[in-house]
């Protein structure tokens, strides 16, 4: 961890929920500063309401009583920050506050969108195992790639392939664009900490302590940038992930003048322990960087699959099942009830409405709509998945400190 004492502006005071100023051994501690950065999944599309389901599970137990009060409010993090930049298309925004639910995916920045992503946990567990104040800067977009939008510098400007240049997309000047938002966000709110977090004094300094990247979703699907290869070779398809995921590792300790910076990899885990052979490939992909000999020590890769949830899984099998159906009969598919175009829309709804429930049973839609609130790329939207991806990041982030020190 590097140091980084900055000379800013005047004290101001934080409240807090438990104690009206910091302690002087709190306050004395240089500022541990940990950026969050991704896509969809790191932004979180997991409602607060799923998270009621990790009850079910006696594992999740001691979890779900940390992220809540006695009351079953959701705790406010009394040592934790967050600075969220966040938005969509030009319209980027940012939110502040005592970290707690609600700075998942947001469609205003400033306003808790009431879900949750990895930051909640993740900023959770460091406070309870640590004694400095914590401030996480986090920095997601959903939709973006790290081939194109985050981009690192080392990696050249983006070549457009001859689809870009026909669908007209991915011009050169947008090559790395999120990468560039990120660092300046981070580097304007290090320069003005006491906006973000009003407790902190010039004198204590901060210490740029780790990175956390969560993003792949829209590389895994991109077979422009990572053809297809020959069924026969032992390529992977994604190489080149894992040569950008190094560069932006050095650019990013580079930009930021931390050499050592603790980086933490969520290798993307959808479909939990039965991926693709595709989505396998991209695992390994996204892990590699973690076995440089440049890395270790300080560059772990997170599986994520571990924690998704296989009975929301299997729910959601079935809806696409029904999807799938009512699109056969939709576009009269041969070898299907409607080949011939002879049912009506309504007898087509009647047929759908009995299809489904036949196949999902009524304790599966209760399951279903106490677990899950999203998409299987967005692991169900699934609060108890989400909470735990964020423990499992900051005790990945605890070790790598503890090996560093």
């Amino acid at each position: 961890m590097l140091r980084c004492v900055c000379l800013l502006g005047c004290l101001l005071v934080a409240v807090s929920s438990r104690a009206e100023t910091p302690s002087d051994s709190e306050s004395a501690k240089p500022l541990q500063v940990y950026i969050l950065a991704g896509q969809s999944n790191m932004e979180g599309h997991a409602k607060v309401e799923t998270i009621d389901y990790m009850s079910d599970d006696p594992n999740c137990e001691a979890l779900l009583n940390r992220m809540r009060n006695e009351d079953g409010s959701f705790r406010v993090c009394d040592r934790v920050s967050i600075s969220y930049l966040t938005g969509r298309g030009e319209n980027n925004g940012e939110g502040v506050g005592k970290l707690t639910a609600g700075y998942g995916s947001r469609q205003t920045p400033s306003e808790d969108g009431g879900k949750i992503g990895p930051e909640f946990t993740f900023g959770l567990t460091l406070e309870e195992n640590t004694e400095a104040p914590i401030l996480l800067i986090k920095t997601a977009w959903g939709g973006k790639s790290l081939f194109y939008d985050f981009r690192p510098p080392s990696a050249g400007v983006y070549a457009r392939t001859q689809n870009d240049i026909e669908r007209d997309r991915n011009g050169e000047k947008d090559s790395g664009k999120y990468y560039r938002l990120m660092v300046d966000h981070v580097k304007s709110v290090l320069n003005d900490l006491d906006r973000v977090v009003p407790s902190y004094q010039s004198e204590q300094g901060y210490e740029l302590a780790g990175f956390v990247w969560f993003q792949g979703w829209n590389d895994v699907v991109n077979r422009d940038v990572y053809p297809r290869l020959p069924a026969d070779t032992e390529q992977n398809r994604f190489a080149k992930y894992s040569e950008w995921m190094a560069d932006f590792i050095r650019d990013v300790r580079s930009d930021l003048n931390a050499a050592e910076l603790p980086f933490v990899i969520g290798v993307m885990g959808v479909d939990g322990e039965h991926p693709s052979p595709d989505h396998q490939q991209f695992r390994d992909a996204m892990a590699a960087p973690a076995k440089l000999d440049e890395f270790r020590g300080n560059v772990v890769a997170v599986p994520t699959g571990p924690y998704w949830d296989d009975k929301l899984g299997a729910i959601a099998s079935k809806f696409a099942e029904v999807r799938q159906k009512s699109y056969q009969l939709r576009t009269k598919q041969r070898g299907h009830e409607n080949h011939d175009g002879s049912m009506s829309k309504e007898q087509q709804a009647e047929f759908m409405q009995k299809f489904e429930r036949e196949l999902i049973s009524e304790e599966e839609l209760r399951l279903w709509k106490r677990g899950a609130s999203n998409a299987g790329y967005h692991y169900l939207g699934c609060g108890k998945t989400m909470a735990q991806i964020g423990e499992a990041f900051a005790w990945a982030m605890l070790e790598l400190q503890g090996s560093s020190n």
